[in-house]
């Protein structure tokens, strides 16, 4: 999902993850209504937001833990998962040392992997690489790459080189409404533009980037 600053695409994440009631309208998750079935689409979902969401005094695998408890796995379960998560988002070393000691790279890689501990159908990522820089962005796009095939993951990002590297279908976003969706070279095509950033700025608002 993909738009400038204020395009709406935060929103729409929290509308379809039950952080904010929509105003009219509904939307289906793998068939079942967001308004209608509220209980079973819970049960599919999870929302990396953009705010990392960790316990800043736990350690790396004590949050991992508390989530996977939480769900209601058993203790040995928990331990299980937590390993697992830990050798996918390369955290196993720093495992023992607390979340607000990470930076902000480390923290969403562990943020990304809590959420993923209910084992979700789908997982949105509301800008995960924000604020990251150049080596820890493309970290975590390696990290984001290693879930293709296991869940389905909504992004959003007003990055385009991030869209383009890691989004198998692309939805641009503008004042709220969806403008086009596609692959990237369907988008091109469809904009009648030579590449993709001319693509994207030809479908938002003033042709330029915010």
């Amino acid at each position: 999902m993909l738009g400038s600053n204020g395009a709406g695409k935060t929103t729409t994440i929290k509308m379809l993850s039950y952080l904010v009631e929509p105003t009219a309208g509904d939307a289906l998750m793998l068939g079942h209504s967001i308004r209608k079935e509220e209980d079973a689409v819970k049960e599919m979902i999870n929302v990396s937001p953009q705010e990392t969401a960790v316990a800043p005094k736990l350690t790396v695998k004590e949050n991992l833990e508390m989530i996977a408890r939480l769900y209601g796995f058993s203790k040995e379960k928990a331990a299980q998962k937590t390993e697992h998560l830990m050798e996918t988002f390369d955290l196993t070393d720093r495992q023992h040392d607390r979340a607000k000691s990470l930076s902000g790279g480390w923290q969403r890689k562990l943020s990304i992997a809590m959420a993923l501990i209910s084992q979700p159908k789908i997982l949105f990522l509301d800008e995960p690489t924000l604020g990251l820089d150049v080596r820890a962005r493309r970290e975590l796009w390696k990290n984001i790459e290693q879930l293709k095939g296991k869940v389905t993951v909504i992004l959003t990002t007003h990055y385009l080189e991030e869209a383009e590297a890691l989004a198998d279908r692309l939805c641009i976003m503008d004042k709220g409404v969806v403008q086009i969706l596609g692959t990237a070279e369907e988008i091109i095509q469809a904009s009648g533009k030579k590449d993709f950033e001319e693509a994207f700025l030809s479908y938002t608002e003033g042709g330029e980037l915010a």
